[in-house]
């Protein structure tokens, strides 16, 4: 029996229990591994629920059930930790027919994503808000931001932010479908995320990409600077302002 044959059995609860397998009194195994492939399963699913809140509550628990047994069949775990289990989630509902009429679903899975990646990245020595009186008026065009770990941007063409704060907060729903953006500090412990005005997510993701503050301003010139950086501050999202080539 090769640890393949093993692997691929535990994840596709169709196939057969490996041939070989036996028991420590040297008996068939088949039924302790279908026990063994069940629990598996199991917190598998499990995980996904609490990584997917959002998700489920859209689907429903059953759906989500059955939904994330399909995940694990085309998508098994690639780490030990279990932390980073789900990280395929969005792609695979974007290619799940079954929820095909839920175009937002796979933006609301990329946002609770983001925010558990957020919560697991490692911590950065963020500038203080005071910060932004400091710099020279001068040099900010030329400015090139170095962002803490946690940063993360998500820019979609649904309201999910309406969505996520509706089904996490009880919120009204969005009744119009209109673009979002949304900016995840971590200024604390916890993740934030945070719906950005009309024209930041664009900045931001110029900033992000490298740009220096006067270029991603020609991106997205409707941007009010002082509030974006203010925003940036209060969140713990920048650590560093520099100037030059070194990106």
């Amino acid at each position: 029996m090769s640890l393949s044959a093993f692997r691929h059995a535990i994840f596709n609860p169709q196939s057969p229990a490996p041939t070989g397998l036996t028991d420590p009194a040297g008996r068939p195994a088949g039924r302790r591994f279908d026990v063994y492939r069940n629990n598996v399963a199991v917190s598998l699913t499990e995980a996904l629920r609490q990584s997917f809140p959002v998700v489920l509550a859209l689907v429903g628990d059953s759906f989500f059930t059955a939904m994330a047994r399909e995940h694990l069949r085309q998508h098994p775990p690639t780490s030990p930790l279990m932390m980073f289990y789900g990280d395929a989630m969005p792609d695979f509902l974007a290619s799940f027919a079954p929820v095909a009429h839920l175009g937002y679903l796979p933006d609301i899975a990329r946002l609770e994503l983001a925010l558990r990646q957020s919560y697991h990245a490692a911590d950065g020595e963020a500038l203080p808000a005071a910060a932004l009186a400091d710099l020279d008026p001068d040099r900010l065009v030329d400015a090139r931001l170095r962002f803490a770990p946690p940063v993360r941007l998500i820019r979609s063409a649904w309201p999910i932010h309406a969505i996520w704060e509706a089904n996490t907060h009880g919120t009204p729903p969005p009744t119009t479908i209109a673009a979002e953006d949304i900016l995840i500090t971590r200024p604390e412990f916890d993740p934030a995320p945070q719906l950005l005005p009309k024209g930041a997510g664009a900045f931001l993701q110029a900033l992000i990409g490298g740009a220096t503050l006067g270029a991603a301003l020609d991106e997205a010139p409707e941007t009010d600077l002082t509030a974006i950086l203010g925003i940036l501050l209060a969140g713990g999202a920048i650590t560093e302002f520099m100037h030059g080539d070194t990106p």
